[in-house]
């Protein structure tokens, strides 16, 4: 059976499925939102706004998905890091996750914002909508624009050194790194 908990070597299920769904989730969310800054403002066709929509509701998902992520973190050890890393590696590890949980909050709480701002609801797949938290404002609407393009160019940063990280230490390395992470034969 699973082990729901994490231990000192290894993730527990819980973890390693919210990892891996944010993980696919903030991929569609970063690729999903690339792709629709390269769609002409001009006329904001029906696909654009389509997409827009999806954006939105996929954001709110994952603001919800890394709270829970968080608290389940606060509540539970994290595995001890490979044996002999060197120190700073160890400090670089928990400033890449540090700035993830950061990125990850920032992220869709900037886009509620720029909705609020536009005076454009936001909606979490039709089932409810979210207050405005801020007044309608054209200049905060731009404001809040670059701040969630930026923190997006951060985060896909971010994610290039984690997956690196990861891969170096599973293909060069060899260590237990990302076996850690894996779903599969939990212990």
């Amino acid at each position: 059976m699973a082990r729901l908990a994490n231990t000192m070597q290894r993730y527990g299920f819980v973890a390693i499925a919210l990892h891996w769904i944010m993980a696919v989730l903030i991929l569609a969310l970063l690729g999903l939102g690339l792709y629709m800054v390269t769609l002409p403002d001009v006329g904001f066709d029906k696909d654009k706004i389509t997409l827009i929509l999806y954006h939105k509701e996929l954001g709110v998902l994952a603001l919800v998905l890394v709270a829970l992520r968080f608290a389940w973190r606060l509540g539970n050890r994290v595995p001890q890091l490979v044996e002999n890393l060197p120190e700073w590696q160890k400090v670089a590890a928990r400033f890449v996750h540090l700035c993830f949980y950061g990125l990850l909050f920032a992220l869709p709480i900037t886009g509620l914002l720029m909705s609020s701002a536009a005076a454009i609801p936001v909606s979490f797949f039709g089932w409810f909508q979210l207050p405005d938290f801020v007044s309608q404002s054209e200049p905060l609407f731009q404001l809040f624009i670059a701040i969630h393009k930026w923190l997006g160019y951060a985060l896909i940063a971010f994610v290039c050194v984690h997956v690196g990280a990861a891969l170096r230490h599973h293909l060069f390395l060899k260590d237990d790194t990302l076996r850690k992470i894996l779903p599969g034969d939990i212990p």
